[in-house]
């Protein structure tokens, strides 16, 4: 008998729909996806956290108590990204055991740990506070094909993690890579040489994600991962009620009740309307190109986004080819948040500015220092050299190098005046400071939807722009397209006081100007007018694209004007400042 674990709430619409799905849409069908008997739900972890404080406006924590407190017999599954927890870089000891802690004190009772390069330190710390915590462990394997990884390998990793009281253990293929025969003897592996309960959890990116399931069972798999069928195949997991229905009367039979997904299904069906508008047709579509790119669901989606908001869509083939490349010269690392936004970031730069590695974004640079673990092979020395000059990796565990964070991020929690502040909003801040500050202030506002029709299909392109728009007293959405043009930079506008000494210039127009070269949002404002600069020094940080870039100074010089601000977004070409 194989178990089943149901990702509607978590991984399907993060690979799908972004991660937008709101909790109001999962609250209404938790009780009956709790009386299916599932092995498991997964709703929390991954990007969830994220898009309900940057996105949403809703509270994490909230939402896992909600659901946790309407399904009362099925676990609670979460994924935890080891040392990096649900963020996207490496937290303090301190705060893995202070997050994990309060994850299941507020409704988590399984916790799918892993690490993006594999490396077993960085998983240690988390895997500790849940079993201190009495919860289910479940040990992740990344499952990713290159010259450097091997079922040997991933065996030998099983081990290492059985001998960390792991309880179960995941075979992660998050790009869809894994095929029949290789699943097959994977599984026949763990089985036979590790002991533990064993789940597969595949993309169908490449549309084989089925028949690895079917080979898994045949080699004795006890858990299969599946979403539920209006949010399934494509960048996300194959349908539950296929894989229910393809395994009925055979010795892998799960025993589940047909008729009852049936009902689920079409109460999805409706919900999944609601999403249309953000459903990316190319992370629907089957795509066998992915052996070759090995790019998982949730960064495929991500990479379209990130070239929509840069607005260069049209170089999304080049992209697609630039990250095997990327991926190889960075030690093959799998291919998982945070390695998938580390590579595939890069990959997007390395196209959009023309020349390869000319903007390297922290978490990039940060990578390659190892801070984010041992990399699976040696970086390329050349990119090494281009990327942190002379300066060596670290040979430690990562977090062996970071203090504690709690008690600078209670003092900086408190400074903010809040009326209320309850134990997880200490942590909410500690993972996005920037994010969680505006958060926590009611600052954030839900991100619209706009759902397109039933079977309309858009004909606008990459510079289209939605507006909203009152006539008689009716709101309406328009769409304005660029047809023969790019859309025009607009440069910052002049903010009052002494931070502006002249008004926003074309780029190109002043010697000295220097701009953003991307779409994001202002992190940091390093320098003022007057301030003498030297060529190299970080004028300002962008985040774009998830990262952090520093914008430097091409030249030394005195700095004339200042158009950046903390906290404002820009587009690509603004002016940040002039210097002289």
């Amino acid at each position: 008998m194989v178990k089943i674990t149901d990702t509607i709430l978590r991984d399907a619409h993060q690979s799908l729909a972004a991660t937008r799905m709101r909790t109001e849409d999962m609250l209404p069908i938790i009780e009956k996806l709790d009386a299916v008997g599932f092995f498991s739900l997964e709703a929390w972890g991954g990007a969830t956290f994220d898009s309900c404080i940057r996105f949403l406006n809703e509270d994490p924590w909230e939402r896992l108590r909600m659901i946790k407190k309407a399904a009362k017999n099925t676990p609670i599954q979460m994924l935890l990204r080891g040392q990096n927890l649900v963020g996207y870089r490496h937290y303090s000891d301190d705060v893995v055991e202070k997050f994990v802690t309060l994850a299941a004190k507020n409704g988590v009772d399984i916790f799918r740990i892993f690490d993006a390069v594999n490396d077993v330190r960085n998983m240690e710390a988390s895997i500790r506070a849940a079993k201190k915590c009495g919860s289910h462990v479940q040990g992740t394997i990344c499952y990713t094909i290159s010259p450097v990884h091997s079922n040997e390998a991933f065996v030998e990793m099983a081990k290492r993690l059985a001998e960390l009281e792991c309880d179960s253990i995941c075979v992660k293929d998050m790009a869809g890579l894994i095929l029949p025969a290789p699943a097959y003897d994977l599984v026949s592996r763990l089985k036979k040489e590790v002991g533990l309960p064993v789940d597969l959890h595949c993309h169908c990116t490449n549309g084989i994600a089925p028949m690895s399931y079917y080979a898994a069972a045949q080699a004795g798999v006890d858990i299969l991962d599946t979403a539920m069928s209006p949010f399934s195949f494509g960048t996300s997991q194959p349908a539950t009620e296929s894989v229910v229905g393809a395994l009925q009367g055979t010795p892998y039979d799960t025993g589940l009740d047909l008729k009852l997904l049936a009902e689920i299904a079409e109460y999805f069906l409706k919900v999944r309307e609601k999403y249309e508008g953000i459903i990316d047709p190319i992370a629907e579509r089957i795509d066998v190109n992915v052996l070759v790119y090995q790019i998982p669901g949730g960064m495929l989606s991500n990479l379209v986004s990130q070239l929509k908001q840069q607005n260069k869509l049209d170089m999304y083939d080049a992209v697609l080819k630039e990250v095997p490349v990327v991926r190889r010269e960075l030690g093959y690392p799998p291919l998982v948040t945070p390695t998938s936004q580390i590579v595939g970031t890069q990959a997007v730069l390395n196209v959009v500015m023309g020349e390869r590695y000319k903007v390297v974004p922290k978490e990039v640079k940060d990578y390659v220092k190892g801070f984010y673990g041992r990399t699976p092979a040696p970086v390329d020395p050349e990119i090494q050299k281009k990327v942190i000059g002379d300066e060596q990796p670290i040979a430690c565990r990562p977090a062996d190098l970071l203090k504690p964070e709690m008690p600078e991020v209670v003092a900086k929690v408190n400074a903010l005046g809040l009326k209320e502040v309850k134990e997880e909003d200490y942590v909410t801040y500690a993972l996005y400071p920037q994010v969680a500050e505006k958060f926590l202030k009611g600052e954030i506002k839900p991100e619209p939807l706009t759902p397109r029709a039933s079977g309309q299909k858009s004909k606008l392109g990459p510079n289209a722009r939605r507006f909203l728009i009152e006539m008689d007293g009716v709101v309406k959405e328009i769409r304005i397209e660029a047809l023969d043009a790019p859309l025009p930079t607009v440069a910052l506008a002049p903010a009052p006081g002494p931070v502006q000494e002249a008004a926003p210039v074309e780029e190109g127009t002043v010697n000295g100007a220097v701009t953003s070269p991307m779409q994001g949002t202002i992190l940091k404002v390093n320098v003022k007018v007057g301030d003498s600069v030297k060529k190299g020094d970080v004028i300002a940080v962008l985040e774009a694209m998830k990262m952090e870039n520093d914008i430097v100074a091409h030249s030394s010089g005195v700095v004339k004007a200042v158009y950046a601000q903390k906290g404002k977004n820009v587009e690509a070409n603004a002016v940040l400042a002039i210097i002289e």
